[in-house]
């Protein structure tokens, strides 16, 4: 996702500069100007972006929380170290807001990978050639009110339902570890008997700050959806964002998976 978002920037006629984080940013970011950051290198960020004359940020790709052990403060962060751990309190979306609020106190604009590359967003309507059918319907309007009703709770982007029975929320292990525990429950039965049953519902939390953390698939999210027996992946239009389209879909299709993208309200018909 880094890399998309750094080429679609730089066809739109925009400079950059990318901080990776060692140990977890792809190394492809290397054929572009860059620095490599430690988790707590806040004063590195602000000087080199200060030199490189960057006034907006986008922030973007999957990191987990780190470790107090793991940070590596450097004098920048040891002057903003009240933020710092502020950062750290908190579910998703509070943490990532603080950061926000920080690097936007400090002069930047934070702007949405979305806004840089609205290839990436999902739409509505079927993507893929298998259709998700009545079942299949009303298992998505469920997971859509389940996410409705958890998002104010900072819990998770992303719910497993199948016959209407509510296997799975998204919590701290992500989605990718959600859905290899609905392979687990699928070996013992409790998904359905027929070959594929039960859709992953994707999309981003009610007041979520959608600069930062848009909910994203991709390949990946396909190949653990087929692993768990799941017959679908439905996406909030306009909130969910997708790593290789082409890809996406054509995994779906070759594992005769439905994608569809839908409206949130959607929820409301069950």
């Amino acid at each position: 996702m880094p890399l998309r978002v750094a080429n679609a920037a730089i066809s739109a006629g925009r400079s950059i500069h990318i901080f990776g984080i060692r140990g977890v940013t792809d190394p492809g970011i290397e054929k572009f100007p860059h620095s490599w950051i430690n988790f707590g290198h806040i004063g590195k960020v602000l000087s080199v972006s200060k030199t490189a004359n960057c006034r907006e940020m986008v922030i973007v790709g999957g990191v987990r929380r780190p470790r107090l052990s793991e940070l590596r403060i450097d004098f920048g962060a040891l002057v903003n170290l009240p933020s710092l751990l502020g950062w750290l309190a908190g579910g998703d979306n509070s943490v990532l807001t603080g950061i926000i609020g920080f690097f936007e106190s400090k002069g930047f604009r934070v702007v949405g990978a979305h806004e840089i590359a609205p290839e990436l967003i999902a739409g509505k309507g079927v993507f893929s050639k298998r259709r998700p059918g009545k079942t299949d319907r009303r298992d998505i309007a469920i997971g859509l009110e389940v996410l409705a009703a958890l998002g104010s709770l900072d819990v998770g982007q992303a719910t497993v339902v199948a016959h209407q029975y509510v296997l799975a929320v998204e919590a701290a292990e992500g989605t990718d570890k959600m859905l290899q525990r609905c392979k687990e429950l699928n070996k013992r039965g409790r998904i359905g008997r027929r070959k594929r049953s039960g859709v992953l519902v994707k999309c981003a939390k009610p007041g979520q700050e959608r600069r930062i953390d848009l909910p994203t698939v991709g390949p990946e999210t396909v190949r653990h959806a087929s692993a768990a027996g799941l017959a679908g992946i439905a996406i909030a239009a306009n909130d969910v964002l997708i790593v290789d389209r082409e890809r996406f879909v054509k995994s779906a299709n070759d594992a005769g998976l439905f994608i569809v993208g839908v409206e949130m309200s959607d929820g409301k018909q069950v």
